[in-house]
């Protein structure tokens, strides 16, 4: 078997000032803090049966994971923006910190997270819609308005991201975004993850959540076209009624791009998101993909770790 179809598929996310990997059983952040030294921060996934059944279910499993991504990112997103600033000579203000963050996560960081991307999605859903209805006189067809409706989705969705883009800060965040794919890329490509090899890849990848953004706004086109798109009220019902529909198909055509981008007759398929990714991702610097790689690599030692452990457990 060829040794790039065996390999796991990892994924990650970016974070302030670092780079989070997931594995098969933990997921790990490394970032640099002010003091130029790295600090680490892990989540180990559990094992839940129903989740996991679920997962196996096509159009389903998507749901699932986006939620189960968000939940877990938002638990590094905590970390990172909570020890960057921390003096690492003052055990004291380190000791706050770590208090103040369990304390958020027994108060539900987690649900937080998956609460915000909810509201999120809800916004950006019905205001489209509302917008477009507003167009009605000029374009009164069915397939007239889920395609003003779409167009309205789409230059939202590039407008926000840009005018973030041009913030110093989130800038980073983007160029750290293009070191995790710059790092898995090279991973994919059987190349030696050292600063120079990962700096030659690119930093676009055909199954980034970028993608999965852009996804929903084409895929969510044809799916409303199923359902009435008047009058406004039941349109916005169904609009709502859908968005787990619309995440689930999008997250199946995510993972198509994917297995068909080394076909050459196909592989077009998945230019939408890399398009995308040209706004929400940036060229790193060498010190950022040094984080990348060492979060990567660190996530792996511990993945490998943790299975030498259970597999050490079977045996006795």
């Amino acid at each position: 078997m060829n040794k790039q179809t065996s390999q796991p598929a990892y994924g990650g996310q970016a974070v302030m000032e670092g780079v989070m990997f997931g594995g098969k059983h933990t997921t790990v952040t490394a970032i640099r803090r002010k003091d130029d030294n790295l600090d680490f921060f892990e989540v180990e996934k559990k094992k839940r049966p129903t989740l996991e059944k679920l997962k196996k279910i096509p159009f389903l499993r998507g749901v699932v994971a986006i939620i189960e991504a968000s939940a877990n990112g938002t638990k590094h997103l905590n970390f990172s923006t909570e020890r960057y600033d921390v003096d690492p000579s003052d055990d004291d203000q380190i000791e706050t910190v770590e208090q103040s963050s369990k304390m958020t996560m027994v108060l539900g960081v987690a649900a937080v997270g998956v609460l915000s991307f909810i509201f999120g999605k809800l916004v950006f859903t019905a205001l489209p819609a509302t917008l477009a209805e507003l167009f009605r006189p000029l374009f009164p067809g069915h397939l007239a308005q889920n395609l003003i409706e779409g167009f309205i989705k789409l230059v939202f969705l590039l407008t926000y991201i840009y005018l973030i883009s041009l913030t110093p800060m989130i800038k980073r965040v983007f160029q750290y975004h293009g070191a995790e794919h710059k790092v898995i890329n090279a991973y994919e490509n059987n190349k030696s993850l050292t600063v120079e090899n990962v700096q030659a890849q690119s930093r676009l990848h055909y199954r980034c959540g970028s993608s999965f953004i852009l996804f929903t706004v084409i895929v969510g086109v044809f799916i409303y076209l199923a359902v009435p798109s008047e009058p406004l009220w039941e349109r916005l019902t169904y609009r709502i009624a859908l968005i787990p529909v619309v995440l689930g198909a999008s997250y199946e055509v995510l993972q198509l791009t994917n297995k068909v981008r080394n076909k050459p007759s196909l592989k077009w398929l998945g230019y939408p998101g890399l398009w995308l990714q040209l706004l929400t991702t940036k060229e790193p610097k060498n010190g950022q993909v040094e984080v990348a790689i060492a979060s990567f690599e660190e996530m792996r030692r511990r993945d490998e770790a943790f299975t030498e452990d259970k597999l050490a457990d079977r045996i006795v």
